[in-house]
């Protein structure tokens, strides 16, 4: 495997040359997460490619958040050593920024472009820019929709980290009547619905038997009679439990559903929380709530902080999604399109205008009783990162 991405690297190296490109320096180990005026600055050029011109461009959708900058970091890990002229740049959660990014590495004759978009449908007009200039389109761990203009698709499989959430959630669960609280990522994130979607058809038949009991969102309730939800459906739904994959909002929507509910709506509560950093600001809520006997909150991404609290006992699970593999299957596509050929391909995911091709990885649960094989003998994360390991 290592030596198929190796080989593949080359390849990229030898079309930059041949296409008269300088191979730039490889970029800086990763840089730690930016704050305040620091984060502003980093929606520019995160990884330059130095003296050359870029080859591949890479938009990433913030550095505010831990898991983008896991990726940055394998990014740079399987480009840098190879002295492949990359650039990554960051949005910042802003589609405009994100589209002047794209825009950017056109004029530097990028060849392939990997792109998270912030918001789904706003990225379309960015990929469109690109097929126009003669780029392939890449989407990256989130879908691009309502354009034609993407040429492949790079994920994990969304269904099932949202069915592996809400397995944990079942299988934790003892008796019936047990407080069920729902929270989603973003409405303008394809995942979100995927993800969601996902885990309400784990849930469904646990709440119609009444194994769970839902307790903060009056659309799943009048709808939790249906085993399969339309995306407008999905909507509503989220519309009313969405965290906006943010901290803030995910602990004051748990601190205004708790202030709301009775007693008897807490004691042991399972909680269907969508990614690692919403986890924690949740879990940190229902913790200090002196009717919460317990809880069982999911998560995603294996962000440290998150591997920790599942260390400490302060968050159940998280889906470990392996970013050094979805990078090494975004840069084997890049390769591909370069050589002038097609990606594997073993699915396809709708984007309201085309089947975009696609290859998902797989994911892994993961808990206390398995992190320290799943997280660190692995290599994912090194054990000096963390405390209290067995």
């Amino acid at each position: 495997m290592q030596n198929k991405l190796f080989r593949a690297l080359l390849l990229i190296v030898a079309v930059a040359m041949m296409a008269g490109m300088v191979t730039a320096c490889a970029a800086p180990a990763a840089a730690p997460a930016a704050t305040g005026g620091e984060a502003a600055e980093a929606t520019e050029a995160a990884a330059p490619a130095a003296s050359g011109a870029p080859v591949v461009g890479i938009v990433l959708p913030t550095k505010d958040e831990p898991r983008w900058i896991q990726d940055e970091a394998r990014f740079k890990d399987l480009l840098g050593t190879a002295g492949v002229p990359v650039e990554i740049l960051f949005s910042q959660g802003d589609s405009a920024k994100e589209k002047a990014n794209v825009e950017s590495l056109l004029t530097k004759g990028i060849k392939v472009l990997i792109l998270t978009p912030q918001d789904g449908a706003a990225a379309a007009a960015a990929a469109q820019a690109a097929k126009d200039a003669g780029v392939k389109v890449i989407a990256y761990d989130r879908l691009i929709l309502g354009t034609d203009a993407v040429d492949y698709y790079v994920t994990f499989d969304s269904n099932a980290v949202g069915a592996a959430q809400a397995q944990y959630l079942v299988d934790k669960a003892t008796g019936t009547g047990n407080p069920l609280y729902l929270y989603a990522g973003a409405a303008s994130d394809n995942n979100a619905f995927l993800f969601f979607e996902g885990a309400w058809k784990v849930l469904q038949p646990k709440i119609a038997d009444g194994t769970f009991v839902i307790k903060n969102s009056s659309e799943a309730v009048a709808l939790q009679d249906k085993a399969e939800l339309t995306r407008d459906e999905l909507a509503k739904i989220i519309g009313q439990v969405t965290t906006n994959w943010d901290f803030n909002t995910a602990k004051n929507l748990a601190e205004a559903n708790l202030t709301v509910a009775k007693p008897e709506d807490k004691g042991n509560v399972s909680i269907l929380a969508p990614n690692d950093g919403t986890a924690r600001a949740i879990a940190d809520v229902f913790g200090v709530d002196p009717d919460v006997t317990s809880y069982v909150v999911t998560g995603q991404d294996a962000e440290k902080a998150s591997v920790q609290y599942i260390i400490d006992g302060k968050q159940s699970m998280t889906v470990l999604k392996d970013v050094r593999t979805l990078a090494a299957d975004a840069i084997a596509a890049a390769q591909a399109f370069l050589a002038g050929e097609t990606p594997e391909q073993t699915n396809t995911y709708n984007n309201s205008t085309i089947d975009v091709p696609a290859k998902p990885s797989v994911v892994i649960p993961v808990d206390k009783e398995n992190v320290k094989a799943a997280i660190i003998d692995s290599g994912y994360w090194p054990a000096s990162d963390f405390t209290g390991l067995e």
